[in-house]
């Protein structure tokens, strides 16, 4: 049951798209200004950087690119107009389910005899993985943030799925680029 339980709720989150979780932009910030765009230096290190963190990076990177393009902004190597820079967090969480005597559903689901008691409480069912990646835009003439966007989901399992959720995600958070 608690399997069964743990891959339905699985299967519902990794069905669910990319949440956009913030965009902020100063007032006077309007894509339309900016012709080139180039990238910061993105430096790394620790433990949580796994095997396929720099083709991932690179993923995030082709799909910026695509975006921009599509907003009429070309990547250069030399004076762009802006710089992107990108932060990614991956963090481990607990899928739990809870149960408590105030639920009558929970008070009559458990019914039998014998050798078995029933708790009320938080109890952990699995891990999943969960992603964001921040995207932040800035006026390289002003040295100023101009906008800034989040995306959050819940990663795959395997790494065949993490192309097309990096495309997923960058179209959606490009498309509050205005």
């Amino acid at each position: 049951m608690k399997k069964a339980l743990f891959f339905i709720i699985i299967f519902i989150t990794a069905c669910s798209s990319v949440k956009i979780v913030g965009v902020n932009k100063t007032d006077d910030f309007s894509i339309s200004r900016y012709k080139a765009f180039s990238f910061y230096e993105v430096s790394t290190s620790g433990d949580a950087i796994g095997p396929d963190f720099q083709d991932n990076l690179k993923l995030i990177k082709e799909a910026i690119v695509k975006e921009m393009s599509a907003k009429g902004i070309t990547m250069v190597a030399d004076n762009p107009d802006l710089l992107v820079n990108i932060g990614i967090v991956v963090s481990e969480k607990v899928q739990t389910v809870e149960t408590n005597f105030s639920n009558p559903v929970d008070r009559t689901a458990y019914m039998g005899t014998r050798n078995y008691h029933w708790e009320a409480g938080e109890k952990a069912v699995g891990t999943y993985r969960e992603g964001t990646v921040t995207v932040h835009l800035v006026d390289r003439a002003a040295s100023k943030l101009v906008w800034q966007g989040s995306a959050d989901s819940v990663l795959p399992e395997k790494q065949k799925g993490v192309p097309a959720l990096i495309e997923e995600a960058m179209k959606n958070l490009f498309a509050k680029v205005q």
